[in-house]
């Protein structure tokens, strides 16, 4: 399985909140926002972060998405 935050993103975008904006409010690390942009694993802490800040449940910003290598 691999993780995609293509909705959070989006949510982003709906609520037109910027990444800089996201990243500077909730003091993300500049490494954890290129995780981010590049859909790898992330501290949960920061997911219920950005749920917090965005009003939302996890599922709104992030799926795990099965790959061609699972078993």
């Amino acid at each position: 399985m691999r993780i995609s935050y293509k909705k959070l993103w989006i949510r982003l975008i709906e609520k037109e909140i910027s990444p800089a904006k996201l990243r500077k409010d909730l003091n993300i690390a500049t490494g954890t926002m290129t995780k981010l942009r590049k859909n790898e694993e992330v501290a949960l802490s920061v997911l219920l972060r950005i749920c917090e800040y965005l009003d939302c449940n996890i599922g709104d910003i992030c799926d795990a998405i099965k790959s061609n290598h699972d078993w």
